[in-house]
């Protein structure tokens, strides 16, 4: 059993800060869940261009207020709390918060904190296994 609190990861390297966001991962690939569960702060005002081609991403707002865009249909969603979208087939998204919104979201397959957004918006795949591999001790 795991349990753990956003105060466990805040200021450590599970929590990254953006101008647009900060992303608390609270569960990683590391701890073999088959999915990662963070906690995202998207900043007033801010637009944020999103493709998760690698990944399947639910997300449930429970702070605040902002509107989602389907980038390949141009249809708009309002978002609030109670609020949740899955980017099922791999969306391109567009995220604009209006007022400070804080979101739980799930990763699968899961992230494992090292990924950074390229110039597409696109988490790369990787993999823990990856990081062992590449540990040689002597």
């Amino acid at each position: 059993m795991i349990v753990r609190t956003l105060d466990e990861v805040t200021d450590t390297d599970a929590d990254i800060k953006t101008p647009n966001w900060r992303s608390k991962r609270i569960v990683l690939a590391k701890e073999k869940a088959g999915f990662s569960v963070h906690e995202t702060t998207l900043y007033a005002g801010t637009v944020n261009d999103f493709w998760y081609a690698n990944h399947i991403e639910a997300v449930f707002v429970f702070e605040g207020e902002g509107e989602i865009t389907d980038k390949a249909t141009g249809e708009t969603h309002q978002l609030k709390p109670g609020s949740l979208y899955l980017l099922n087939n791999h969306d391109k998204h567009q995220v604009r918060p209006r007022t400070d919104m804080r979101t739980v979201c799930v990763f699968n397959p899961p992230v494992t904190g090292r990924e950074v957004h390229d110039e597409n918006g696109v988490y790369p795949l990787v993999r823990e296994e990856d990081d062992l591999a590449g540990d040689v001790t002597s």
